[in-house]
């Protein structure tokens, strides 16, 4: 591969704000997916990750559309996402990092992925690093003027009105926020230049479990749960950001909520606790340890979310406060707040498509 940017570059990064900046910015919806910078030379093609691990194995389908569709020796900035039948579906893109290449020629088949491109880092012999965003952004729409799904080149305007419109109304296709890029900065791999404004809402949970921490014997994560229709207790994932020092004190805080010996618990199967709670082991890293230590579940905790993917938290919840004037049968997804649907395809200006 000889291209101007070689792999492998850690995206540019975004710091959190209240609220949609006012000024000279770039706005776009926040996509929730695998973010991926695309290097294409010819019919070589590979996908990195943020992590800088490529994911180009996982995703042949987006492989193949980059040859037909990015110019022909370019590197691109964007998201792998899979629309579901009610917007992005996250734990169907978490199914596509499967260790048998079987399984995911099926899953390309079956569950196939889109490519939202929304920079562009180079094209021919020519880096872009250090140009603008808005001639960045402005190449980038000349480059894939002929776009076609699955690749698609994301929405964008310099209204803050607009992106303020975008931020409420496209989370019901499971958009994350917004982004806001300085219309005169250049492209920082690994540099929060950027600006992002996320959905904030809290939610009483139960606590029905917790994990050890990784250093020693202090709380790692709190195990949440809410309570279904049919007045099940399901797990809808964790807290898990707390001070050393907490970490100590909450030892004590839960001791009083163990299992007495023959207590049952709704999360204890015929695999004990050798799983996490409704889910599958980390099919990002199999030797971590998914064990939790199951507790009663009568301690209620207040935490804030960003939204929901499908029936459970989309990211690690931020523990705010216990809630002892909760009553635990009271936590059910009723009080959640639930965004307006919105079709994935008018985001992405493919509804006749």
């Amino acid at each position: 591969m000889d291209l101007p940017v070689l792999p492998p570059v850690q995206p540019m990064l975004a710091k959190s704000v209240p609220d949609v900046p006012d000024g000279a910015y770039l706005y776009e919806p926040k996509w929730d997916g695998f973010r991926c910078i695309v290097f294409r030379d010819g019919d070589e093609v590979e996908l990195g990750s943020r992590n800088e691990k490529p994911l180009t194995r996982y995703f042949p389908e987006v492989v193949a559309a980059a040859k037909v569709q990015l110019p022909d020796r370019c590197v691109v900035d964007g998201e792998i996402v899979i629309a579901g039948s009610v917007g992005l579906d996250f734990e169907a893109l978490l199914q596509r990092v499967h260790p048998a290449d079987s399984r995911v020629q099926m899953l390309a088949v079956t569950t196939p992925a889109s490519l939202v491109a929304f920079d562009l880092l180079a094209v021919s012999d020519e880096s872009l690093l250090d140009r603008p965003q808005d001639e960045r952004r402005r190449r980038l729409e000349e480059a894939l003027s002929g776009a076609q799904p699955p690749v698609h080149l994301t929405p964008a305007t310099t209204d803050p009105s607009l992106a303020r419109e975008w931020f409420h109304l496209f989370e019901g296709a499971g958009l994350d926020g917004v982004v806001a890029k300085p219309l005169s900065g250049s492209y920082c791999p690994d540099k929060r230049t950027m600006l992002k404004v996320k959905h904030a809402r809290t939610a009483d949970c139960v606590v029905g479990a917790f994990r050890w921490h990784k250093s020693g014997p202090v709380v790692g994560s709190l195990v949440l749960g809410l309570y279904d229709d049919n007045g099940a207790l399901q797990h809808v994932g964790v807290s898990a950001s707390f001070p050393m020092a907490r970490r100590k004190a909450l030892v004590e805080e839960l001791r009083p909520y163990l299992l007495g010996e023959g207590e049952e618990h709704p999360w204890l199967g015929e695999l004990g606790s050798e799983r996490r709670p409704g889910g599958e082991p980390s099919r990002w890293n199999r030797d971590k340890d998914t064990s939790f230590v199951p507790l009663r579940p009568e301690l209620v905790v207040e935490v804030a979310y960003d939204h929901m993917e499908g029936a459970r938290f989309r990211h690690t919840a931020q523990f705010r406060h216990f809630r002892p004037d909760r009553s635990p049968r009271s936590c059910t997804y009723a009080q959640l707040e639930r965004p307006v649907r919105f079709d994935l395809a008018d985001v992405l200006g493919t509804s006749g498509s």
